[in-house]
């Protein structure tokens, strides 16, 4: 009597089913090789075609034996059960209309994706148990100090070395002109002075650029109580519209590493601007004026 586990599935027919596909296979495989032989290796014309279609009756009548065995012992095979610990959810499967409302076999795939992130969620913790972790709470006693956090170098430069970086880059830009303030202590305020066609006023901190505006060149520049105005747009759109592309400029020039090279190309990008009544074209592109700074 065939056994029937609580997957129900009958292995001894599954077995035999095994057995019967192998069957049909060569059944099948028998076919092919009598259709390429042909009417080969026969006496008369006569006899080798009584011979081949004899032979071919055989391999046909064969596949189709086999074909049916194979059908009969799937019928006995059973269909394996999908039950899973989902307990009472497992009810879902009864509902009429899987096709509206699948949750059954979506919960199922749930299930498996579950086991699956609990079995590499294992996999992972194993690896990183196996690395030394110096920093862990065990190994930190109460009297162990912690050291004070460095912050970077190129973020607090002394005053002295902006204004050389600044005094520099102005010598070597005749047509444009560079005033620089600190009404809020080291931090440097930066009037551009650009021929007789725009004034940009750059607000820095330390030597990095944090925003800048455009205004044209007989815009005032100065709040009520002579301090530079930093936040009030141009009266007139065609510099709003050049705020706007310093912005994207800011933006665009990021070497925290080298804060001197990033204000040089910042400026030289600027200054592009000195023709801008008399030149159609647009100005230098930034990714070509920082790559040219690079080098």
């Amino acid at each position: 009597m065939a056994d029937v586990v609580n997957v129900g599935v009958n292995l001894d027919a599954f077995s035999h089913a095994i057995s019967g596909i192998q069957a049909l296979r060569s059944s099948v495989s028998r076919v092919f090789e009598s259709l390429k032989d042909g009417m080969k290796n026969r006496e008369t014309l006569e006899g080798r075609e009584k011979q081949f279609i004899a032979e071919f009756q055989d391999n046909l009548q064969a596949v189709n034996r086999d074909l049916n065995e194979l059908e009969r012992l799937s019928g006995l095979v059973g269909r394996p059960s999908e039950s899973h610990p989902l307990h009472n959810s497992g009810l879902l499967s009864l509902d009429p209309v899987q096709d509206k409302t699948p949750l059954y076999s979506q919960l199922l795939q749930a299930y498996k994706w579950s086991n699956k992130l609990q079995y590499h969620a294992g996999l992972a913790s194993s690896l990183l148990n196996q690395q030394s972790l110096k920093r862990s709470a065990n190994q930190m006693g109460a009297s162990a100090k912690r050291r004070p956090k460095v912050q970077p170098s190129t973020l607090v430069l002394p005053p002295q070395y902006v204004d050389d970086v600044i005094s520099r880059i102005g010598r070597m830009f005749p047509d444009m002109t560079i005033e620089l303030f600190r009404p809020n202590g080291t931090s440097a305020v930066l009037l551009v002075t650009l021929g007789k066609v725009l004034k940009a006023i750059v607000v820095m901190r330390s030597l990095f650029i944090d925003r800048t505006v455009v205004r044209g060149f007989n815009e005032n520049v100065y709040n009520e109580d002579g301090k530079l105005d930093i936040w009030t747009k141009s009266k007139y759109q065609v510099f709003q519209k050049v705020t706007d592309h310093a912005t994207t400029a800011l933006l665009h020039y990021q070497l925290p590493q080298m804060p001197d090279v990033v204000v040089r190309s910042f400026m030289t990008w600027l200054r592009s601007y000195i023709k801008l009544y008399l030149s159609v074209s647009p100005p230098v592109s930034p990714s070509v004026d920082l790559v040219a700074e690079l080098h």
